[in-house]
């Protein structure tokens, strides 16, 4: 087993956001936030990568329109690091373009890959180093991919799961270790009760993924051949004006997939790393319940609010604009200069669809 595996970090910060309207804009996406905390998401995640690997190592794929205010936030990593997609082709089409841009740089089929998305909350920055290098280290010999799994802790229905066969032990390797027997992809709410009582066989998909470098290209031409393409056409480019043009021309022609639709459910072997450390998917303002200590009434509020009888409501504002209710419960209510929000709590995935509904209005569309 080798014990210190080269580590590259490949962060994946190209989203909208939309479900975090309306704060979350075209021009200000979620990870450009402080949803949490002083820092952007961006940069926080960036952080944590950074206790795994330098810099130079270290790749932030995004949107093209983010680079600059990302170049500026992260100046610790070389600029050419953080890299925009002219068009946004999912999880599988932003790691192809990552493996290509790491062969490109000359990275050796032995290095171990971290892929990790911006948007989740982990408090337990020394739990999260500890897994990942465990997880490295299982990944190491280039045999098969290793998942950072999450033991449930309450029945959600946003999540995907993971469902986890044997234990396995990893000689060599301190770590909890299961062998990855399916997925489950954001079920009902009665599939998601009975997942939590099998919490030895499902666990939540945190999207974090390791594998080698010549794992990922061997298993992408097997798998899925035309994001194998984009990978292998962008490894042979080593002029940045190059990669650039092929971008702008080329990149839009990619599949627009996951990397769990395009490569790992259509695997026979994965491993999962049982994490051992908090973590939560900001996906939603409902995820701010877990992330903000609820105040009177169990409301979460971030922002000036004054209420009467308002009970487990989630108020986001700021310094400047009070919020006022009166009698309401369960709501999320997000209040910005030129939108308001109001929604019940468990209709938030459904920001997403307003945001559609927007989009298609000619007139509604400059409030995205």
């Amino acid at each position: 087993m080798k014990e210190n595996p080269e580590i590259y970090a490949v962060v994946m910060a190209g989203g909208r956001g939309e479900r975090f309207w309306p704060q979350s804009r075209q021009n200000c996406p979620k990870q450009l936030l402080r949803l949490i905390g002083n820092l952007t998401l961006i940069e926080q995640t960036t952080n944590r990568m950074l206790t795994l690997t330098r810099p130079e190592r270290c790749l932030v794929m995004t949107n093209n329109d983010y680079v600059q205010p990302m170049r500026s936030l992260l100046p610790m990593l070389p600029p050419e690091n953080i890299i925009g997609e002219p068009v946004g082709r999912d999880t599988g089409g932003c790691l192809a373009l990552a493996s290509g841009i790491l062969e490109a740089r000359g990275v050796g089929d032995e290095a171990v890959i971290v892929a990790t998305p911006a948007d989740h909350s982990i408090n337990d920055v020394p739990g999260l180093t500890r897994t990942l290098l465990a997880a490295a280290s299982a990944a190491a010999p280039g045999v098969e991919p290793v998942l950072i799994g999450v033991r449930p802790e309450f029945a959600s229905t946003g999540y995907g799961y993971i469902r986890c066969g044997e234990a396995v032990e990893i000689p060599g390797v301190t770590g909890r270790f299961h062998r990855a027997s399916g997925f489950r992809e954001k079920p009902s709410a009665e599939e998601a009760a009975a997942m939590l009582k099998e919490q030895d066989k499902w666990f939540w998909n945190s999207g974090i993924f390791v594998w080698t470098h010549g794992w990922f290209k061997r298993e992408l031409a097997l798998r899925s051949p035309q994001l194998a393409a984009v990978a292998q056409r962008v490894g042979q480019l080593n002029d940045p004006e190059a990669v650039s043009r092929y971008l702008q021309n080329e990149f839009g022609q990619a599949p627009n997939i996951s990397i769990d639709y395009a490569l790992l459910e259509k695997l026979d072997r994965m491993l999962v790393a049982e994490c051992s450390f908090d973590w939560a998917d900001i996906g939603s303002w409902a995820a701010l319940r877990r992330q903000i200590r609820p105040g009177e009434s169990n409301n979460v509020v971030r922002g000036l609010f004054a209420g009467i009888d308002c009970k487990n409501c989630i108020v986001v504002g700021d310094s400047q604009r009070l919020v006022a209710a009166i009698d309401v419960e369960d709501l999320i209510i997000v209040s910005q200069d030129d939108v308001t929000l109001v929604c019940r709590e468990q209709s938030a995935q459904r920001v997403k669809e307003l945001v559609k509904k927007l989009d298609s209005d000619p007139g509604l569309r400059k409030f995205l």
